[in-house]
């Protein structure tokens, strides 16, 4: 079944089915998952970093702006929905990162990581690099990194145990029939419950327009080694990766490593406003390539371009989506951070622990990156890494 080509119909045609309901509401949708879904973890990762609220209205404005240019003009110059992310694995490590490091050190392993996820565009070596390392010493990082939002979600319970309960159930019923909206009604249910409680602190509500704040960036070696190096490898494994994998499982030939690279090209421009990472997405990217966003997937790219409009909206007022989170408490922040990360942080152990050989190395890095250890200032992530590798290496090289 064929479909008539959108550059044969009449001009009016043409701009009409810009404005397909199936298209827009993918791209709404694709753009609200990403900000019910862990937008609670980038403000934990620049309050991490000392975040004052015009900067943290900035780091939303940059994240916005910069997610809008490259979801448009990514699936406009290639006729495919490329749908780009913020680094959700990314920020939680940053949540723990940057405790203790200034906000210009902070910016600093933006552009590091940045420069980094450029170069390996621009090198071709993206898959080469990824493949270098064990897929489980990566799961493993990421799941010891992640590991503390999962228990912060059960601490939360000791002190609004009504609430967080029921977002936990509400959370695990719509798993069964609503998987891909089970964290939006989630937060729905913690809001609700939070708002007939008196928790909600409607009067912080701002509806005013984000300020870009530029900040300076410092370079430390222990902050780029410690935090910059695990920042850069988690954003890689766990975003770019599957998002390619998304695109080539619906089918969708892009220039990946063209795309990575104006994803780093974009984090070096706003990386000094708070624009901390640019990747493919994976989760909400799939839901503009479904057959339900358009019959013919040749059409199915506009789904991402609108949800790069929304993206825009969401930087322009960033300050109300700021405003929006500081109203509610830091117990439902912790629990929808911890009921979004659940499925990451399963992923994780099984990545880390399904493959005998590498199981020791794997075992290392995760209780090594859990511990929060911190040797010669530099953080338990890259630590963890060391000596899983280590292990890899040593085990190895062993006579069969």
């Amino acid at each position: 079944m064929s479909s008539t080509p959108s550059s044969s119909l009449p001009p009016l045609h043409r701009l009409l089915s810009w404005f397909q309901i199936s298209h827009m509401s993918a791209g709404l949708i694709a753009v609200l998952v990403g900000y019910t879904s862990s937008a609670a973890i980038v403000f934990q990762a620049a309050q991490a970093a000392g975040a004052s609220t015009e900067e943290l209205g900035s780091w939303m404005w940059a994240i916005g702006i910069g997610l809008g240019f490259l979801s448009c003009g990514l699936s406009l110059r290639y006729k495919i929905p490329i749908l780009t992310a913020w680094s959700t694995p990314g920020a939680a490590l940053l949540a723990t990162g940057l405790v203790g490091l200034p906000m210009s050190q902070a910016i600093g392993i933006f552009l590091f990581s940045s420069l980094l996820t450029t170069l390996c565009g621009l090198t071709g070596s993206f898959q080469k690099l990824m493949q270098y390392m064990p897929r489980s010493i990566a799961g493993a990082m990421l799941g010891g990194i992640l590991l503390r939002f999962g228990l912060d979600l059960f601490g939360a319970m000791q002190t609004q145990w009504l609430m967080c309960i029921a977002m936990f159930a509400v959370f695990l019923l719509a798993r069964q029939w609503f998987a891909r909206y089970a964290v939006p009604l989630a937060l729905l249910c913690g809001v609700l419950i939070a708002a007939l409680q008196g928790l909600l602190k409607v009067e912080v509500l701002s509806w005013t327009p984000a300020t870009p704040v530029f900040t300076w960036p410092e370079f430390s070696w222990t902050a780029l080694l410690g935090v910059g190096i695990p920042f850069f490898i988690v954003t890689m494994s766990s975003q770019n990766v599957p998002g390619v994998a998304v695109l080539k499982a619906h089918n969708y030939d892009a220039p990946n490593s063209t795309v990575i690279s104006w994803t780093g090209i974009m984090g070096l421009i706003l990386g000094p406003f708070g624009g901390y990472a640019y990747n493919l997405a994976a989760i909400s990217a799939a839901l503009c390539m479904t057959p339900e966003v358009d019959p013919d997937p040749r059409q199915r790219y506009r789904a991402s371009v609108w949800a790069g409009l929304f993206y825009f909206a969401g930087g322009i007022f960033g300050a109300t989506v700021v405003s929006l989170f500081a109203a509610f408490p830091t117990e439902l922040i912790a629990a929808i951070a911890g009921l979004a990360l659940l499925g990451t942080i399963g992923n994780s152990i099984h990545m880390a622990l399904e493959a005998p050989d590498t199981r020791d190395a794997a075992l290392v890095t995760f209780l090594t990156t859990a511990s929060g250890m911190s040797l010669l200032n530099i953080g338990s992530a890259f630590w963890g890494l060391v000596f899983g590798m280590a292990i890899y290496l040593i085990q190895k090289r062993k006579p069969a």
